[in-house]
């Protein structure tokens, strides 16, 4: 591949004074910008996919759940398919996987297309086709948040971000208006149309991606291993689960204007379906201008700020939407909005993106996307529930008032400490190699530390953190033996799943984790190392 690595550009070099760290510096390189246009290409299908399917089933129901459900149906799959397409991303060709994900969207608009052309969408058929177009989402997701750090230097990736949410935002201008000019003058079977054409146009676009695939050594890991370490990652990263628990919270909460936006459209003076594209748009706008802001906005507050000044704002917009009587007031406060929901999302999502590793990090991000359309999709099921059984106004207040209130104790009592350690890849440890490696069974590690018991206390509290580092590597099980005859005897035990599985553990070491090594290696009284003992657990025979 030529001049298009972001080798040319180390993360030194990047890091500098004198690199350009602005919102568009990303676009330079020319892979990332191909990539990027596709991605907006994609959302753009997604928002008008959305908008003509919600307006179809205001046209299908006037009851307030049905018009919420369709977007639990659109981000439902994200919440089930999302970790399973992430481990997929992680052990396949992306860029294959990448191109089937467009192609599957595609088939699935042109089979709404001839539903609604034929008179038998119904609002059931409406939301399992919903369903289906989401799994596409789900597919899609992964793999591209996985490629974004391969193609730009590291010190860029805040900007690549922010530039993802001007394609979400620019997106939520262009869909919902094209959707609504397509449905005013031609109807909804257009939009789907135009979404297959640009689907498959994005899909021969990535053809062109000269990606090359470096198959593991090892072998592709089976996929349910696979899930499992990605899951047993993010458990062990303290740093993963305040993001993923505020990023929750947030979606949770700011859902519900989302999904009851096609009502809240229609019950404002003179709403109609242009009244809705215009709300929708106006939140773009505001996201839009915002995204060119994140670099100052950067430098002037910490993440954690961000996100509870963000999740602030967007519950202030969400109270004036549940009292606004017209298009005047309505359409700053969705602004406002978007400005909101840039601003926290993309704090999130730097966090998530630099506290994962490259070999796991399309199942980080899915477990990230899943938290995010789990939350939505079950916030929009709860909140069109509460307007169903009172009123849109009374389910947008208490959205508004909890959100804000939840996201505050969050960030008071689970803190995010921002420690951001070194995950390049290091490759110090030397591969174990057997004479004749185990075909099956578990591999268990011994390793024997003497220290002094004076300093057991301080030892088992760096062990603590080993268990962590293990665990995250995708061992099994993890001990700390203590040698009750010999207070300085420790013997630390890791469980592998299979001899296969203990030799991907060293492609897995970071330089965080060698740094980890040595501050237990301190402990360590004799001069020789600790002893290193490996054992195959047989299974029994019965």
């Amino acid at each position: 591949m030529p001049d298009d690595r972001p080798s040319v550009l180390t993360p030194d070099e990047a890091s500098s004074p004198d690199a350009d760290l602005s919102t568009l510096a990303p676009l330079r390189w020319p892979v990332f910008r191909m990539l990027w246009l596709v991605w907006l290409a994609s959302n753009i299908c997604m928002w008008m996919n959305d908008v003509a399917a919600a307006w179809l089933m205001t046209s299908l129901t006037t009851s307030p759940v049905w018009v919420a459900l369709v977007q639990t149906a659109a981000t439902m799959p994200v919440f089930l398919f999302g970790l399973p397409s992430g481990a997929l991303a992680d052990i396949v060709d992306r860029r294959r996987f990448y191109i089937t994900t467009q192609f599957w969207v595609a088939s699935v608009a042109l089979l709404l297309c001839a539903t609604v052309l034929t008179g038998t969408v119904t609002p059931p058929l409406l939301l399992l086709l919903t369903f289906a177009n989401g799994i596409g989402l789900a597919m899609r997701w992964p793999v591209y948040s996985a490629v974004v750090p391969e193609l730009i230097p590291r010190a860029q990736l805040p900007a690549a971000l922010a530039l993802n949410g001007i394609t979400m935002n620019a997106s939520r201008i262009v869909g919902p208006l094209l959707a609504g000019a397509l449905i005013a003058s031609i109807g909804s079977a257009a939009v789907f149309v135009l979404n297959a054409g640009l689907s498959l146009t994005s899909a021969f676009m990535l053809m062109r991606w000269q990606r090359e695939h470096k198959p593991d050594p090892l072998g592709r890991q089976r996929l349910w291993s696979a899930m499992r370490v990605g899951v047993q990652f993010v458990r062990q990263s303290p740093r993963l689960k305040a993001v993923l628990l505020r990023i929750a919270l947030f979606f949770f909460h700011s859902t519900a204007l989302i999904a009851l936006l096609p009502l809240v459209a229609r019950g404002l003076q003179g709403g109609d379906a242009a009244t809705f594209t215009v709300l929708l748009a106006s939140m773009g706008m505001g996201a839009i201008a915002t995204a060119f802001l994140m670099p100052r906005l950067r430098q002037w507050l910490a993440r954690d700020q961000v996100v509870l000044y963000g999740t602030l704002l967007q519950s202030g917009a969400t109270l004036v939407m549940a009292f606004a009587s017209n298009v005047a007031v309505a359409v700053p406060a969705m602004f406002v909005a978007g400005m909101a929901w840039i601003a926290t999302a993309n704090s999130l999502s730097v966090s998530a993106q630099l506290a994962l590793p490259d070999w796991v990090r399309a199942r980080g991000m899915a477990i990230y996307q899943m938290a995010i359309m789990g939350a939505s999709a079950f916030g929009a099921g709860l909140w069109g529930q509460v307007a169903a059984l009172s009123t849109v106004q009374l389910s947008l207040l208490v959205a508004a008032l909890t959100g804000g209130t939840a996201m505050w104790l969050a960030t008071r009592f689970v803190v995010d400490l921002q420690i951001e350690e070194d995950l390049t890849p290091s490759h110090v440890l030397p591969v174990p190699v057997a004479k004749q490696p185990p075909a099956t069974g578990h591999v268990l590690v011994s390793i024997d530390y003497r220290i002094d018991p004076a300093r057991a206390a301080d030892f088992e509290r760096v062990m603590q953190d080993s268990r962590r580092s293990r665990l995250a590597q995708g061992a099994l099980e993890w001990h700390l033996l203590r040698d009750i005859s010999d207070p300085g005897h420790y013997t630390e035990q890791i469980v592998d799943e299979s001899w296969t599985e203990h030799l991907r553990r060293f492609d897995r070491v970071t330089a965080a984790d060698i740094a980890l090594r040595e501050r237990k290696l301190a402990f360590h009284l004799e001069e020789a190392p600790p002893r290193v003992t490996r054992y195959v657990v047989d299974t029994p025979r019965t």
